[in-house]
């Protein structure tokens, strides 16, 4: 009789062509033949066994990255967090120090100083514009430094090549988040970095429907006791986010490009509103690290712009609900501009006090710059903040 039970697998169907768009792989697990062929994969790492060490999605689109950081053997997470978290777990120990930019994304701000220390790894803040700074954090037990060369979300731009001069002065790692720059404006291996991380969820997928993160060291050892980590902690990526991630790759260049152009034009408007105390984008020369990003970045800007509105948490309110449009949401590098507001989101586990040290007022915004129309959202923004000013006027002068 025939077997008609629908449990068992059928092959795959051969064919001589092969597909042109890359073919969703979902499983979990993989079937071995026997015993040795399965102890020959994990003597040679080669194939795949279960889903949590590697399948074929997550290593298509790591080699894209790989191609665009001009490395090899780089690997996809389940976030950029994860990528963090993977990173300073395989190369840290209870014991060890480590240096952070003190203007880092929150949550990696939290990590450093909440989450490590109840491992028993010590750390310290220090500014990333200012080498001396970093160098005067280190201390004897130092393994690594770990930087954004754009700060998230003020926008300031590190002193990359100091850092990576101390960095290799002390012998200690360096490890760069190039999200916010991704490896069109900087390319951190070229400039002293031991180790790349991204949140891939960002730019480089672009869409806001997959959450991925990416991280390559150096030194083959290091990126395996990195990998190691992912794997025993569960970083694990979904296939489907990887499949949606190296779909949005194919189109990261040309979105970059564009987004970049609008945030230049969007920067210079705000910059003319008289409700903008203060508009941050690398490009501009009233930028407090200008000189540095013209040379760092070579005359580019990225697609972040930040800027503070006068009158604290009641016009941001009154601005976010004014562009119902423009997405107000803690995300960036859609293909759609959006609005975030760091104090009630990234760095609301900050004090107060904790915010303003790092220039985060209750009006400060981080504008995510997508790529619509030329023109579109500046003209949107500029119309809502200036309204909101002619407003506030209004209230005063009713006050009196």
């Amino acid at each position: 009789m025939t077997d008609k039970s629908l449990i068992r697998r059928v092959d795959w169907p051969s064919s001589v062509s092969r597909p042109v768009a890359t073919p969703l792989q979902p499983s979990v697990v993989y079937a071995s033949p026997d015993p040795d062929a399965l102890d020959a994969q994990y003597d040679q790492n080669s194939g795949y066994t279960y889903a949590r060490e590697g399948h074929p999605n997550a290593d298509i689109l790591a080699r894209k990255i790989d191609m665009l950081e001009g490395t090899q053997d780089g690997f996809v997470l389940g976030s950029g967090m994860g990528a963090i978290g993977a990173t300073l777990l395989g190369c840290l120990k209870a014991g060890d120090h480590v240096v952070g930019g003190d203007q880092l994304y929150g949550r990696s701000l939290r990590l450093l100083t909440q989450d490590l220390p109840r491992l028993g790894i010590e750390t310290s803040l220090a500014d990333p514009t200012d080498a001396a700074a970093i160098k005067a954090a280190i201390q004897p037990n130092t393994k690594l430094i770990l930087v954004e060369v754009i700060s998230n979300p003020t926008i300031r731009v590190a002193d990359m090549a100091g850092i990576a001069a101390v960095a290799k002065e002390t012998d200690v790692l360096l490890a760069v988040d190039n999200t916010f720059t991704t490896p069109r404006l900087f390319q951190p291996f070229d400039h002293g970095a031991d180790i790349v991380i991204h949140s891939v969820t960002k730019l480089l997928a672009g869409h806001s429907d997959a959450t991925l993160g990416y991280v390559a060291a150096k030194d083959p050892t290091l990126n395996d006791a990195i990998r190691a980590a992912n794997v025993t902690w569960g970083f694990t990526p979904s296939p489907f986010d990887c499949w949606l991630a190296e779909r949005g790759l194919q189109s990261f260049d040309l979105r970059l490009d564009k987004a970049e152009a609008n945030a230049a034009d969007l920067a210079e408007s705000l910059s003319k509103c008289e409700n903008v105390s203060r508009v941050l984008y690398p490009t501009r020369t009233d930028h407090p690290d200008h000189n540095r990003a013209i040379a760092l970045l070579g005359g580019r800007g990225g697609n972040m712009v930040s800027f503070e509105l006068k009158g604290g948490r009641a016009a941001a309110n009154a601005l976010t609900r004014a562009v119902p449009q423009i997405p107000f949401a803690p995300t960036l590098g859609d293909v759609a501009t959006t609005l975030s507001h760091p104090a009630s989101s990234s760095h609301r586990g900050l004090t107060a006090e904790a915010r303003m040290a790092l220039g985060i007022s209750e009006g400060f915004f981080r504008v995510s710059v997508g790529v619509e129309e030329t023109g579109l959202v500046a003209r949107e923004l500029a119309s809502a903040i200036n309204a909101l000013q002619r407003n506030i006027k209004v209230i005063d002068e009713a006050r009196f």
